[in-house]
């Protein structure tokens, strides 16, 4: 999207009503009011400028919602913010590749050490985020990845060791921990806690072949399918039977294998598409344009799966219904990036054989 482009939406009246909106009703009206305006854009500019703008407004939310919050943590009588600190967010939104329906992933990072001022502070400041942020109509993340979690709200110390814990432990649950990490991305307050802490995990993972290995084997794991025939499985039972799942089925493997390739060869970006550019520079794969493709065509179809509205609020089950399955250009489409993503897993087992074996 080009800076004139950014600068037009910036200015829509709907978007400025978030940044201006002084209390959680007003937000809450502002996102919707702006949501249906991005709804209507849907399909009639290309998928990336549309995720942009949809970020965009995540991010402005996220920003008027934590300077409401500092505002009624005053009232309450716990005073101004002890220190600086970063709202960060991981996830989709990490990637800025939130939909209309996303839930929260987030967290803080505190200046300086621990001490007891600054929990008095921030423990509540982060409970009350979460909670304004979840009347705004952001549903709390069930894996709870969230800033009211003592787990993602910490000071800058404390992340240093949590995250040195991970990269050590070499299991399933703290290397899933460290995935999620890799996708963090700064969103408001101090920009310099959130470079400081970016340095710190990128160093920690680079040059390191056992923790690669352990990355590799938990971004292995992939629900099938395509049935031995190449044919499309869709579910069997259910709500969703005759559907399919897009986001597990093809977009989340399509984000593993690039933040492997990503993490394995250095790059920063959190962006897919970012990363996807910065492969193709590097020259790693020669598939690298079509994954491109097959990503932002399993966007579109994401963001076009059939979604309900809670008051203005809405939430999709990521599943394309069965009778969606019947538009042939669409079935192509989705057929051809499920063979990708098969060769791509099946490149994935390959690489974790041959570094187990260097490792036995």
């Amino acid at each position: 999207m080009t800076s004139m482009e950014t600068t037009d939406w910036s200015k829509n009246k709907d978007y400025m009503s978030i940044v201006t909106a002084g209390s959680p009703e007003e937000l809450r009206r502002s996102r919707i009011a702006c949501q249906r305006i991005l709804l209507e854009q849907l399909n009639l500019i290309p998928i990336e400028d549309w995720m942009f703008r949809v970020n965009l407004m995540h991010d402005r939310v996220a920003q008027t919602a934590i300077q409401i919050c500092e505002a009624q943590m005053l009232e309450a009588g716990y005073g101004s913010p002890p220190c600086a600190y970063s709202f960060i967010v991981f996830g989709s939104a990490g990637r800025q590749e939130a939909t209309l329906w996303s839930d929260q992933d987030n967290g803080l990072v505190i200046e300086g050490e621990p001490d007891e001022f600054k929990s008095h502070y921030f423990e509540p400041f982060g409970i009350m985020l979460s909670d304004l942020l979840a009347e705004v109509g952001y549903e709390k993340c069930e894996g709870k990845v969230m800033c009211s979690e003592p787990l993602w709200r910490k000071t800058l110390q404390e992340w240093e060791q949590q995250l040195e814990g991970w990269r050590t432990q070499l299991e399933w649950e703290p290397i899933r921990y460290l995935i999620i990490s890799s996708d963090m991305r700064h969103v408001a307050g101090n920009a310099e806690l959130s470079m400081r802490w970016r340095k710190t995990f990128y160093e920690g993972i680079a040059h390191n072949e056992r923790l690669s290995t352990a990355i590799l084997r938990n971004t292995v794991r992939h629900k099938a399918t395509l049935n031995m025939l190449g044919q499309i499985l869709t579910e069997r039972f259910g709500d969703h039977a005759g559907g399919f799942d897009i986001k597990y089925g093809v977009y989340i493997p399509l984000v593993n294998y690039i933040r492997r390739l990503s993490l394995q060869y250095g790059i920063w970006e959190t962006s897919t598409l970012k990363r996807l550019e910065a492969l193709q520079i590097l020259s790693v794969d020669e598939e690298m344009e079509g994954v491109r493709e097959a990503f932002l065509s399993t966007m579109k179809m994401r963001v076009n799966t059939p979604y309900v509205d809670h008051d203005g609020l809405l939430s999709s089950s990521d599943y394309i219904a069965e009778k969606g399955l019947k538009n042939k250009q669409l079935l192509s489409e989705l057929r051809g990036s499920l063979l990708l993503v098969r060769r791509m897993h099946r490149n994935l087992q390959r690489q974790l054989r041959s570094a187990e074996r260097r490792q036995s």
